[in-house]
């Protein structure tokens, strides 16, 4: 484990995230997801961003309605009034970023900004409700994450995008590359594309750096258990309840 470089981070590790919510039950990125979470004892969840049309942040991980709720189109191209009738698996509604801030005033919240448009009203959000200690913002584009971080400044808890974590695995193994400044983890999958990216020389280097690594997305509980066995220092499931057997039994969960 590293020495915690944000108040975001301050919590016994290793974290344990909700992905989603816990996407596993098909009510993913709804409040009823994250209550559900909540009351299995969670206090950090992983969710997504996309700004309507009209701007509302709303926390939902496709580009489209399609997928898992009852209504369709892109949710750039719709105002909030329509998206909010949309239902995840018939029922559920969408909720808004800002509405999951303030249903869960105890919860940390890491949030992929999933498309351009949803970074500054990200940004503003986290400031005008003074969240800072609250949530981290990743995402794949390396390049949205940093701007993100040059209008917040240190106060924002980022993770590395892709470039980001190409960098630190190649340092890992002694190669020269430029990491961005000012993250405080990298948040990564086992393995990408057939190539494996967390295994002890990248925990290593990692937290060499003061950098936490937050794996994502593992539901069996065989890997759970190599994982923390290499010293990860979170873990993002769609299984809350398989991820909190596993660090229950090793008298780790916080």
């Amino acid at each position: 484990m590293t020495s915690v470089r944000h108040p975001y981070l301050d919590h016994p590790a290793p974290l344990a995230f909700a992905h989603r919510g816990g996407a596993a039950d098909g009510i993913e990125n709804t409040a009823a997801a994250f209550r559900r979470a909540a009351d299995a004892g969670y206090r950090y969840f992983e969710t997504d961003v996309h700004a309507s049309a009209d701007g509302r942040l709303v926390a939902f991980h496709d580009p489209t309605l399609d997928r898992v709720t009852d209504s369709r189109g892109r949710i750039a191209e719709l105002p909030w009034s329509e998206i909010r009738r949309a239902r995840v698996a018939g029922r559920e509604p969408l909720p808004l970023f800002e509405e999951l801030l303030e249903a869960f005033p105890e919860g940390r919240w890491n949030v992929d900004i999933k498309a351009g448009p949803a970074l500054v009203p990200l940004v503003e959000l986290i400031r005008r409700t003074d969240s800072w200690d609250r949530v981290c913002v990743g995402s794949f584009s390396e390049a949205r994450v940093a701007r993100a971080y040059r209008l917040a400044g240190p106060r924002l808890a980022t993770s590395y995008g892709v470039r980001g974590v190409l960098g630190l695995r190649l340092r890992s193994y002694g190669i020269p590359a430029a990491l961005r400044a000012g993250a405080v983890c990298a948040q990564v999958p086992e393995s990408q594309g057939g190539v494996r990216v967390v295994d002890r020389r990248f925990v290593r280097e990692a937290h060499a750096r003061g950098l936490q690594v937050h794996v994502w997305t593992v539901n069996e509980p065989e890997r759970m258990t190599a994982l923390l066995d290499l010293g990860v220092d979170g873990i993002m499931t769609d299984h809350i309840e398989t991820l909190r057997t596993v660090l229950s039994e090793r008298g780790a969960w916080a």
